[in-house]
């Protein structure tokens, strides 16, 4: 005999309609709209406990590093003038000093003509030296000499002070993900403690009278709740703290306490299942009590994950995922992640490998496979990879690469327009919005940070003056910032732009001789007087800077074609340059005020350099240039600029 079951309340069975089928984009734009712009919460966290957390402020290095310019091998510092002849049939003796220079021990003796001084990896390099020539490549003459087989140019096996990490830049924006090669970086500035993104502690309840946990038994008609478990992991994975709150039946009551609950302890609420509109699902005709403004879209055109609720109680997200696994991830790690992640302070998600072309040639040692780590930009025709050019021995060079491609083992090479995949060091590396490539000044933070603050990533490679103008011409980057003085014209910078390029005015820098306070060789003189004295003076050394930089034209234009002591001492920066002379390396040198007066030194001012941009005119009404030129112009960065001691064009 067939039982006619009981006619249920119809009302009760009836579902109510989806307001409105909301397009992926829309939803999630309504979405995030109602959430953002929103203050992250920080902590302060000690370095062993902030790995995979997001930067809540930008972090400025307070010190140069290396701090000193220090020796990358085992060897012997030398004068790079006594070697020149040096080769494996002729080789050039010299006479050692009496010092073994290691890590942590201060040089005492200066190297003079025709001597040396065993180095360290890692030990300060001596007064008197320029270079560094490995101990392979040497032989002992005695107790008291050496026999070198090989020339050596100035600078070679050296990392020059501030060539990894200049004091005063910006070390970390606010949102980088701290990783180990971060950690390391600010470590070696000696930063202790970091002030983070607390991850969002995000409440997560399943819903239905059907569920059970695992390691429960099963009752008739009953599942195991895999959402749960599924949900709270992936919230994990993306930047959250997951507090799971178990299974709540399908009680109007319970599950609107438990939802209160949650929301009075969390930053954000999921749900799974009670989505549908059916008439056991409760969940979303309870957030309309829960606060303002409640459901911001309910139905949202995925498959699967149509029933998707997505809403804000008082400023909270709550989240309603399908009750189907299948559905419940789809939507999270598609429509929940984005959000989720922004809350974190975590970039988005980015895949793992890309093709980039090569611009430059790279050289590879034959018998040795080779990673050459990379930084990706966008050119013309697709991903550009610039190889980090700071040596092995820098942080920054694996910190601020996003990738790295292989060269292998039989290869003596890596040809310029070479097509190569780069393995990405996350999944979360995205190609810069703003790409700069040129000199780089401490002023370049003051007009980026706003932009970086915003959403934008900007990324500055330091290749000087003429090698930002090449990379212009090439279409590789945005913006390539120069100061590159014209003897012909007597003017900066307009004279070197070609087709294409336009030069944007930026601010000026007052260049001058920097030398020790007290030094009577210079003390009350012109830049030119002074010059003149340290040239009389033949234990007077300079420091001088690289081959392409404009202060190394002004510098030159100075001498006059005089090579004085200390000219083929060639750092890459102001701040090394200030550094060699408050570390009496060198007597004194040519920076620019800013620099001199943050670390104390004696200041002869001799031109206003323009420090300008040429712009890549077929980028010029790009989104991130337009940000940039427009910050550049903005009372604040012109503001920023003069407290640093800049003058805006």
């Amino acid at each position: 005999m067939t039982m006619i079951p009981k006619s249920p309340d119809r009302s009760a069975l009836e579902q109510e309609q989806f307001l409105r089928i909301l397009s992926r984009e829309e939803a999630l734009a309504r979405f995030e709209a109602a959430l953002f712009p929103r203050t992250l919460p920080s902590e302060s966290r000690k370095l062993a406990a902030a790995l995979g957390a997001a930067l809540a402020e930008d972090v400025t290095a307070p010190i140069d590093v290396p701090p000193f310019d220090r020796s990358n091998v085992d060897g012997f510092a030398v004068r790079s003038a006594d070697l020149t002849a040096a080769g494996e049939g002729a080789p050039v003796r010299l006479a050692l000093n009496g010092e073994t220079i290691h890590c942590g021990t201060a040089p005492r003796l200066q190297v003079a003509g025709g001597t040396a001084t065993p180095i360290a990896t890692g030990g300060p390099l001596p007064r008197g030296a320029d270079a560094v020539v490995m101990v392979e490549h040497t032989q002992p003459a005695g107790f008291d000499a050496i026999d070198v087989r090989r020339a050596v140019s100035p600078g070679q096996f050296v990392s020059y002070a501030g060539s990894d990490i200049a004091r005063g830049e910006a070390l970390l924006r606010a949102g980088t993900l701290i990783g180990s090669r971060e950690i390391g970086m600010l470590a070696a500035c000696g930063i202790a403690k970091v002030s983070v993104v607390r991850k969002p502690r995000v409440a997560v309840i399943s819903t239905g009278d059907e569920l059970a946990q695992p390691g429960q038994p099963l009752a008739p008609a009953e599942i195991y709740d895999t959402n749960g478990a599924i949900v709270a992991a992936a919230i994990d994975e993306n930047g959250g703290e997951a507090i799971f709150l178990g299974a709540i039946p399908d009680d109007e009551a319970r599950l609107e306490a438990a939802m209160r609950r949650a929301l009075a302890n969390s930053d954000m609420l999921v749900l799974s299942g009670g989505t549908s509109k059916g008439a056991g699902d409760l969940s979303h005709r309870i957030i309309d009590r829960l606060g303002a403004p409640g459901i911001i879209a309910h139905g949202v055109a995925l498959k699967p994950g149509k029933p998707l609720c997505l809403a804000v109680c008082d400023d909270k997200p709550v989240v309603i995922l399908p009750g189907f696994p299948t559905s419940a991830m789809f939507t999270f790690h598609d429509m929940i992640v984005p959000v989720l992640r922004k809350m974190a302070g975590l970039p988005p998600r980015a895949d793992a490998k890309v093709n980039a072309t090569v611009p430059v040639r790279i050289a590879s040692e034959l018998g040795r496979t080779e990673f050459i780590m990379v930084s990706l930009v966008q050119g013309r025709d697709g991903l550009i990879a610039y190889p980090s050019g700071k040596g092995s021995g820098a942080i920054t060079s694996f910190a601020q690469a996003d990738g790295f491609l292989r060269i292998d083992a039989l290869a003596d090479q890596m040809p310029a327009g070479t097509e190569a995949e780069v393995t990405l060091f996350t999944p979360h590396v995205r190609v810069p919005d703003l790409v700069i490539v040129g000199s780089h000044c401490t002023g370049l933070d003051l007009v980026t940070a706003p932009l970086a603050h915003a959403g934008l990533t900007v990324r500055s490679i330091a290749v000087g003056s003429l090698g930002g103008l090449a990379a212009a011409r090439r279409g590789e980057c945005d913006l390539a910032p120069i100061h590159l003085f014209d003897d012909r014209s007597e003017t900066y910078n307009t004279p070197y732009l070609v087709e294409g390029l336009e030069l944007v005015p930026g601010w000026r820098r007052m260049q001058g001789i920097v030398f020790r306070k007290g030094d009577t060789r210079f003390e009350g003189l012109n830049a030119k007087d002074a010059v003149a004295a340290a040239l009389a003076d033949s234990t007077c050394i300079m420091v001088n800077r690289n081959q392409g930089a404009g202060t190394r034209i002004l510098i030159d234009r100075l001498l006059g074609g005089v090579r004085p002591e200390g000219y083929w001492n060639q750092p890459r920066s102001h701040n090394a340059v200030a550094a060699a002379v408050a570390q009496r390396r060198a007597d004194w040198g040519m920076t620019i005020a800013p620099v001199a007066h943050a670390v104390g030194l004696g200041f002869i001012p001799l031109a206003e350099e323009h420090y300008d941009f040429a712009l890549v005119t077929a980028r010029k009404h790009r989104p991130a240039v337009r940000a940039f030129l427009d910050a550049l112009g903005s009372d604040e960065a012109r503001a920023a600029l003069e407290r640093a001691g800049f003058r805006p064009a």
